[in-house]
């Protein structure tokens, strides 16, 4: 008995990444990105957590799409310079309208198993994202959520404005220009960067740890980089794929 608890001691640990699903579930039948059917599907599959992107239209309204600028009736608008009776003539590709983010967290209230990830996106005037972020955590405390959702933001004025709201939220850097060390020092709760800037600086990881951060990577979609990204014992894997990274993460 003692020999075989010395043996299992000295097992190694495997490593088990956790996967998001990027812009939702959105590569199955019926599905688009960063629709409210991508966030049931994502649900669905089990995986940890589901991502979406969030801008606030001129009037004030929180609403979900991820590019900066939306096509309706052949001409392009800029989300945040664009009313939202007219963002909501926008249909996905699914059909689906363009939803608000009260509309996303009144779906994801019925997810069973999922996280929300949401990423603010950079606006051009800071005191909108100040409002954005403001409206967006205020919904998410008042339906019981903070425990549920994490944010991440490429803007480091996102970053601080999270620390005000909610300390204790998880927030993660997107940008890729920042060590690990720079992050602890800003109260961040850890990197999410691409996955060709921890393939150039792999010590990166492991700092993070150290420091008692989590490290994401994205947008992992491709087998070689997926088995890349597990070896450097990343926490989380953004993927566009993640039925693909989950059978990977299995064979292992």
């Amino acid at each position: 008995m003692m020999l075989l608890l010395a043996t299992l001691l000295y097992l190694p640990v495997i490593q088990s990444q956790e996967i998001i699903a990027h812009r939702g579930f959105w590569k199955t039948e019926g599905s688009a990105q960063n629709s409210i059917t991508a966030l049931m599907k994502a649900d669905s599959i089990g995986v940890f957590g589901s991502e979406v992107d969030i801008w606030i239209s001129s009037d004030g309204i929180p609403v979900v799409n991820h590019d900066a600028t939306v096509t309706l009736d052949g001409k392009k608008l800029r989300v945040e310079d664009t009313p939202f009776g007219t963002l909501r003539k926008v249909k996905l590709s699914n059909g689906e309208q363009m939803p608000t983010v009260e509309e996303y967290l009144n779906a994801f209230e019925k997810c069973k198993k999922v996280k929300l990830i949401i990423e603010f996106k950079s606006h051009t005037v800071k005191e909108r994202e100040t409002e954005l972020a403001r409206k967006v955590i205020d919904m998410v405390h008042q339906r019981g959520l903070k425990d549920k959702v994490e944010y991440i933001a490429f803007g480091i004025h996102f970053l601080q404005l999270v620390r005000q709201l909610d300390p204790q939220a998880s927030i993660y850097y997107l940008n890729g220009d920042m060590s690990p060390a720079v992050l602890s020092s800003m109260g961040v709760s850890g990197l999410d960067y691409h996955y060709n800037v921890l393939f150039n600086h792999p010590q990166w990881v492991e700092a993070a740890h150290k420091l008692g951060q989590k490290v994401n990577v994205w947008t992992v979609n491709k087998a070689e980089d997926i088995q890349k990204v597990i070896d450097l014992k990343v926490d989380f894997i953004t993927t566009d794929e993640p039925l693909r990274v989950k059978e990977i993460i299995k064979n292992r």
